[in-house]
């Protein structure tokens, strides 16, 4: 079996696994996460992922020449073919950092970086609910919102690795802000979006005397959630329940744009999504069957990733998976 590693960089935490490819399955041996350091340099968030790979190989008893390959997901922008994270919004002070090249030098295996989205296509695609698809389309829903494009069997990235960027997309002219825009995709599905439209629900209805049963004062507003909205939500809070179908209209106006425009296969969510479809299908459901054409629209199935929880890790080890080329995976470009 070839022995990989997957990083998974994130904003507030980042993971590293452990995983190897048995045939045509992926296996995650091992997994260590720890919160990413904001305050002290990309170097330091570095040294702590060199530091875990190294932690597991010693307990597995790998040798560094059965590591075959390492994989890198991260949130975007990119540059996936010289492997230079540009600035994520998330990652302040990750400037042009070269990391596919800091992690050649220090481990000396091929090393393959990509942005989040593509990554958990990739994954799903090789191992989860699009396995056996030409066409496909993966979206994150959870932090933020990005897609990753399987398209005619390949991973498709735009002549800037910016393919996929459909949370920028405004839905509306009035709304939360996500990617920097109000009322854009991202601002109505994302848990961010969510929060900014709890806390707007939650002021109305202080506004006029009303106590809202997810949230009695100003500091649990200040930390409001998407969990926390889904936890009262399932509990039948009308207020709560509102919330989640309005993000499901606008996801459902999202998904018709881009069922017409690329014709896919499948539509495959992760995160929020997966956790709480029942509280976003209604509403979406029937905005897609009004709004997408008829023939598209009854082509393509809208699935939550079936990797669940732990996508995340094997996103990242389905690229290092991608770097060797092994059988059964496909180029990314």
């Amino acid at each position: 079996m070839s022995c990989l590693i997957g990083i998974d960089i994130g904003g507030t935490k980042c993971s590293i696994s452990l995983g190897a490819v048995d045939n045509d399955k992926l296996l995650i041996i091992d997994k260590l996460t720890f919160p990413t350091e904001k305050d002290n340099g990309y170097m330091l968030v570095i040294q702590k992922m060199y530091d875990s790979i190294d932690t597991m190989l010693d307990q597995h008893s790998v040798q560094l020449g059965q590591m075959s390959a390492i994989g890198i997901s991260c949130g975007g922008p990119l540059d996936s073919k010289n492997g230079i994270i540009m600035s994520p919004p998330n990652l302040p002070g990750w400037d042009n950092v070269p990391v596919v090249e800091l992690f050649q030098v220090k481990y000396g295996v091929p090393v393959g970086l990509q942005n989040d989205a593509n990554a958990c296509a990739l994954a799903e695609w090789q191992y989860g609910a699009g396995k056996g698809l030409q066409n496909m389309i993966f979206l994150t829903f959870g932090t933020g919102l990005g897609a990753g494009l399987i398209l005619n069997g390949k991973l498709y990235t735009g002549t800037n690795d910016m393919a996929g960027e459909v949370g920028h997309i405004r839905l509306d002219n009035y709304g939360p802000v996500g990617y920097g825009k109000a009322g854009s995709f991202e601002g109505f599905c994302s848990g961010g979006g969510i929060a900014q439209l709890a806390k707007i629900k939650v002021m109305e209805q202080w506004q006029i005397g009303n106590a809202v049963s997810f949230c009695a004062n100003q500091r649990e507003l200040d930390n409001i959630n998407a969990a926390i909205i889904a936890e009262a939500a399932k509990n039948g809070d009308a207020l709560a329940i509102a919330i989640y179908k309005t993000s499901g209209t606008y996801l459902g106006k999202g998904l018709s744009a881009l069922i017409d425009i690329l014709n896919p296969e499948a539509i495959i969510i992760g995160s929020i999504f997966t956790r709480d479809k029942e509280l976003l299908w209604d509403s979406c459901k029937n905005i897609v069957a009004q709004e997408a054409l008829h023939c598209p629209g009854n082509t393509c199935k809208i699935l939550p990733a079936a990797l669940g929880e732990d996508i995340g890790s094997f996103a990242a080890l389905t690229i290092a998976a991608t770097c060797l080329q092994l059988p059964g995976h496909n180029r990314t470009q």
